[in-house]
């Protein structure tokens, strides 16, 4: 692989003083990883920021220069097989990972660069896919953070009509041999290129704009449709965090967040997995789209009324599971921009 670099293009700017560097996985993926600086005192620990599929990097750029503002160091990296990490297919736009160990493995490394470069205490902002991948990694003791915000974490897939019979069938063609194969119909364009009328990520125009014309200029970071081995990694995946025990077992205290009008992923899957969920609260912004940090100014300010009231800085101690629920109470409160309390027993809708 090339030494790693940021997308250098004067219309499409990454936030100044950031550091990027490839770092190696123990089963050989070369992953494109960055960092920046906090942008004011006090300094608040450090944000991983955890991407879903077919993003990269420089997408987060707004985001990540608001993380900064808040006094945070933030991480943030590349999937294997996207962005500016290794791919594993000759035709560099199929979306592909081979098996759910290999993303596992990319997290793993995620943690070690967070604890051996930036500061404590440690977060994660996660989307999607990314979301469901730490979902699954708190349950087992692999994610070493003190909170974690989930944006419509990948828990069923919305645009697939017929899961059951997509999930036999993927299984199948993997096992034919054909996991390195576009999905029946996919092809090499980026979905963040397709025209915004009818697009599932945002009702944001300015923003998708931005987003379509920085995934049409940056060609070597965008991917297209995902291959037959990745879509049976992803149903491996929500088949884990299906499971009757899996909420219980994440330890980490968690902020869910999904998106009421999201065509992308189940927002009643993340409901039932948030009510079961007893480490924080849940809440659905009824407006949203799939890409919550790339929607409208308002949806936007309330993710972050509601993450401002969940993550705490180094001089806010972690509450214990009672304070826990008095907080989640709070921070429903906050986002919704009212004092009455959110309804218990699921996620709270804010209208």
């Amino acid at each position: 692989m090339a030494e790693a670099s940021f997308f250098a293009d004067p219309d499409y700017p990454v936030p100044g003083h950031g550091k990027v560097w490839l770092a190696t996985t123990q089963d050989g993926a070369a992953l494109r990883f960055a960092s920046w600086r906090p942008t004011r005192r006090p300094v608040r620990g450090t944000v991983v920021l955890v991407q879903g599929r077919a993003e990269f990097i420089e997408r987060y750029s707004e985001t990540i220069a608001e993380l900064r503002r808040r006094g945070f160091h933030v991480l943030a990296f590349d999937w294997r097989g996207q962005g500016g990490s290794q791919r594993f297919v000759r035709r560099r736009r199929k979306g592909h990972v081979g098996r759910l160990k290999h993303y596992q493995a990319d997290l793993a490394l995620a943690m070690n660069e967070m604890r051996s470069r930036l500061p404590a205490p440690y977060f994660v902002l996660a989307h999607s896919m990314g979301a469901a991948l730490c979902l699954d990694a708190a349950r087992f003791g692999r994610l070493p953070v003190s909170r974690m915000v989930a944006l419509a974490p990948m828990l069923g897939i919305a645009m697939i009509p017929h899961p059951g019979r997509a999930k036999v069938l993927a299984g199948l063609f993997y096992w034919l041999g054909l996991g390195r194969a576009f999905v029946p119909g996919g092809g090499d364009t980026a979905i963040a290129t397709r025209p915004f009328e009818g697009n599932r990520l945002t009702a944001d125009p300015a923003r998708y704009a931005r987003n379509s014309a920085l995934s049409a200029a940056a060609r070597e970071l965008s991917i297209g449709d995902p291959t037959v081995a990745w879509v049976r990694t992803a149903f491996r995946l929500m088949a884990r965090l299906a499971a009757p025990s899996a909420a219980l077992e994440v330890k980490v205290p968690t902020l869910v967040i999904a998106a009421g009008r999201d065509p992308v992923v189940s927002t009643p899957a993340i409901e039932r997995f948030a009510a079961r969920l007893k480490t924080g609260p849940a809440l659905v912004l009824p407006e949203a789209r799939h890409e919550i940090l790339m929607e409208s100014d308002e949806i936007r300010a309330r993710f972050w009324a509601a993450f401002d009231a969940f993550i705490p800085g180094e001089d806010q101690p972690l509450p214990d599971s009672a304070g826990q629920q008095r907080e989640g109470g709070l921070m429903q409160r906050l986002a919704a921009g009212r004092d009455d309390p959110a309804a218990a027993g699921g996620a709270a809708a804010v209208p």
